[in-house]
């Protein structure tokens, strides 16, 4: 099995804990993995698109991993359902199983207590890999 672990490095240090939380679950549960880092939430749909309908497309599963917290402007709001919904758009039209640890908060101390959701996304993917194994031995 492999995954591919797509992270925005807009808040590196959240970056870096949430990828931390992901990679342990995942070589807790023996997955190999692939990393791609992008630059904020919103190249996360992009990335995980051109991964998944490249010719070569191998993953079992994808981890989307970044932070989005709210400032000032309406830009959060841009940001955080334009990312969830392509992200999920990837996934459907794909039929590859995602876990979404794209992180939208209030502030920094909301976003570190956090960063241990990048586990939480591992697990709910490998769950939906394993739905999609039961489904195809049904058919």
């Amino acid at each position: 099995m492999l995954v591919l672990i797509v992270e925005a490095r807009y808040y590196e240090h959240i970056a870096d804990q949430l990828a931390a939380s992901a990679v342990a679950e995942l070589e807790a549960n023996g997955v190999s993995y692939d990393r791609l880092a992008v630059p904020g939430a919103l190249e996360i749909p992009q990335a995980v698109n051109a991964a998944l309908m490249h010719k070569a497309a191998r993953y079992d599963g994808v981890i989307a991993l970044g932070c989005v917290i709210r400032g000032e402007t309406t830009h959060y709001e841009s940001v955080c359902e334009n990312t969830n919904h392509w992200l999920m758009q990837a996934a459907m039209g794909t039929n590859t199983p995602l876990g979404n640890a794209v992180l939208t908060v209030e502030n920094e101390a909301q976003a570190l207590a956090r960063t241990g959701k990048g586990s939480d996304a591992v697990r709910a993917c490998l769950r939906l890999i394993e739905i999609n194994g039961d489904l195809a031995t049904k058919a």
